[in-house]
């Protein structure tokens, strides 16, 4: 029996936002509101620990109002129907679970969980719960988000590489290729494997070799995933 093809999929907010969740990088998005230095650095939750709860309280509180969409659940199908499929998320929600996808590694943590705020393998699903001050981990510290913040090291980033070094094909969806280090996992692809990236946005520059798709994610990923299953393979097909 052959093996599965391997597709690795790469997204970013630009997946998310399609169900409603606000991103941070647009020109109307969070860090518009919320200066990245007070809710999303080591230094602004040593400041004001409430602050930073309570930005991520309200992002949680998005994300259970959120539903996963068209994307999401292509992918989830994809899988369903044979094919291996590995998501390496930059987005903290949990949509990707929800759609039905099983191989899931969040890059910048879940927002769905809490942990310690001295022992990163300390954590704690939250359900339908916030964190709030005072609630603390084994060890008596006090819970955080479960999210990778500017200044902080990127722990799954060598899971990630190591996944995509596996791919028969990368798809990038919903991200520019531009937050590091993330942007760069593409370099671990085999010189064999192709990349397409799934974007609206024509003006958007990409790497040499990577084949784009001009959509939204919504449409460019069911459209993509009806051709692999029909045909069996990852291949990148003329869509009209």
């Amino acid at each position: 029996m052959s093996k599965a093809p391997h597709l690795v999929v790469l997204t970013g907010a630009g997946i998310s936002a399609e169900s409603g969740i606000q991103t941070f990088r647009a020109a109307d998005g969070l860090w518009a509101d919320h200066p990245i230095e007070d809710v999303a650095t080591p230094e602004g939750w040593a400041r004001d620990p409430q602050r930073v709860l309570s930005f991520y309280d309200a992002r949680r509180d998005q994300v259970r109002g959120a539903r996963p969409n068209a994307a999401h659940r292509a992918l989830a199908n994809l899988e369903a129907r044979g094919f291996e499929v590995s998501i390496v998320t930059q987005n903290i929600d949990d949509l990707h679970e929800r759609a039905g996808s099983r191989r899931v590694l969040h890059l910048h943590g879940e927002i769905m969980m809490a942990r310690s705020s001295v022992d990163e393998r300390m954590r704690y699903p939250l359900g339908r719960r916030n964190i709030a001050m005072g609630d603390v981990c084994d060890r008596g510290s006090q819970l955080r988000p479960d999210v990778v913040w500017f200044g902080e090291a990127v722990p799954a980033y060598q899971d990630a590489c190591e996944i995509v070094a596996e791919a028969d094909l990368l798809l990038v969806v919903g991200t520019s290729l531009a937050v590091m280090p993330a942007a760069a996992l593409i370099n671990e692809l085999p010189f064999d494997a192709d990349c397409v990236l799934v974007d609206p946005d024509e003006s958007l520059r990409v790497p040499a070799g990577v084949a784009r798709l001009v959509m939204p994610a919504g449409e460019g990923v069911p459209a993509l995933t009806r051709h692999w299953q029909r045909e069996g393979r990852l291949f990148m097909p003329q869509l009209a």
